[in-house]
């Protein structure tokens, strides 16, 4: 029986201190990895306190104190912001006692997190390595040069879906391109994703494999938040938008729908959960159509929070103008919340169950928003057979896939690497 490979895993972020999707798909599989029998060593940026059972977790400044639950929130709040020159040390509020090599604009602290990471590779024994988004990538490029080890590049959201358009940042689209050029191999969370790899990038399609995300099954059967249920109990329905409120998510579409949907169904709230760099401008959109009493924006919520909210709506709608997968309709599933996805969304290529428009048919996602308020039948098929769905997208489909791909780019080496 062939022995596993060791994983050396370069990250960004973490849950609980994430900003979106890469860090619960980070938590997944590596979760899914280690019940499968692969020892694994997670890499951050940053020395935050966190701790898991099921790996070991190493941070690239491991000699400085450990940034508040604040901080580090504040620091990785806006690292999918377009905008990337101008980020810098104020904008996060990062006290100035924190250590210089994460000073500066984010291109410059993704720079000095692959200074860290050949000392990283050397010390830490493993047979692949594995490293999520541009954001690491220099780092994994840094660790294969290094210890010579193949490097897998996990590809969660492009500079094209972050921008929406081909106007892209010129200097994170050549990391992200030299981090597929030097990856022995490109894993892509969709097709749509590989497409574009392959397409815009110049890759080789040999070269881009297609591993979708999966999801958690939650804890608990949490109650409803009692602000919500009391709108509900007088006959008002809710249709619910979470995630990051950016241009790649399709806020302003969601607004748009809304003022639609308030012309058939005037008794239904709309809930906002999620943070981002539109949030400003999506709540003066609402202001501006005369739509503020309809409009609930609840902060960024998670856990158990964001589940009670997800129990709450009668619809989730995800209107994403690019979204390279997307967990959250799956987490919405789970807790019995009918979708309504994009057609350009990644996770639309794996699930039957749900509602699919494109994000700019709003016409069309007004039809499908109005069908499911008013047909308890509809939504209660679309709420027992997501469900049953959703159950079968889980991260050990994803672990067995990425496993194949290690075994297939190091069928020989020993499980382990020890630099003298």
């Amino acid at each position: 029986m062939a022995t596993l490979p060791s994983v050396l895993m370069f990250g960004w972020e973490f849950p609980p201190f994430n900003s979106g999707g890469l860090g619960v798909a980070c938590e997944g599989l590596s979760k899914a990895l280690s019940a499968s029998g692969v020892p694994l060593t997670f890499v951050l940026p940053l020395k935050i306190p966190i701790s898991a059972s099921w790996c070991r977790f190493v941070f690239a400044n491991e000699t400085d104190a450990v940034m508040t639950k604040e901080q580090i929130s504040k620091l990785f709040a806006g690292y999918q912001s377009h905008a990337v020159e101008s980020v810098c040390l104020d904008e996060y509020g990062i006290p100035s006692r924190v250590s210089a090599s994460i000073s500066g604009s984010l291109v410059q602290r993704v720079k000095a997190y692959a200074e860290k990471a050949p000392g990283i590779a050397k010390k830490h024994d493993h047979s692949i390595i594995h490293a999520h988004d541009w954001l690491t990538y220099p780092a994994g490029i840094a660790a294969k040069e290094t210890t010579k080890r193949p490097l897998v590049a996990h590809i969660h959201a492009t500079e094209f879906d972050r921008s929406g358009s081909d106007n892209v940042n010129k200097e994170i689209f050549n990391i992200e391109r030299e981090g597929f050029r030097k990856a022995d191999m490109v894993v892509a969370v969709s097709g749509r994703t590989r497409d574009k790899v392959i397409q815009k990038y110049g890759i080789s399609p040999d070269k881009v494999k297609v591993v979708h995300n999966g999801v958690e099954f939650p804890e608990g059967n949490p109650d409803l938040p009692k602000d919500l249920e009391v709108l509900k109990r007088y006959g008002n329905s809710i249709v619910l938008f979470a995630g990051r409120i950016t241009l790649q998510k399709g806020p302003d579409y969601f607004v748009a729908l809304a003022e639609k949907v308030l012309q058939f169904e005037p008794k239904t709230f709309f809930v906002v959960s999620g943070s981002g760099d539109m949030e400003g401008e999506m709540i003066r959109e609402v202001a501006k159509r005369g739509l503020t009493q309809n409009f609930i924006f609840c902060g960024f919520l998670r856990g158990a929070e964001l589940q009670k909210v997800f129990r709450a709506a009668d619809l989730f709608v995800m209107p994403s103008v690019s979204e390279p997968f997307g967990i959250v309709p799956l987490e919405a599933m789970l807790s019995d919340a009918p979708v309504l996805i994009s057609k350009e969304s990644g996770v639309s290529e794996i699930l039957s169950t749900a509602l699919k428009s494109h994000f700019w048919d709003i016409d069309d996602m007004t039809d499908k928003v109005v069908a499911i308020l008013r047909s308890k039948k509809l939504k209660s098929h679309l709420q027992i057979n997501g469900k049953r769905e959703a159950k079968t997208i889980h991260w050990g489909n994803a672990a067995r896939s990425l496993i194949n791909i290690y075994n297939d780019l190091a069928p020989y080496l020993e499980p382990t690497l020890k630099i003298a």
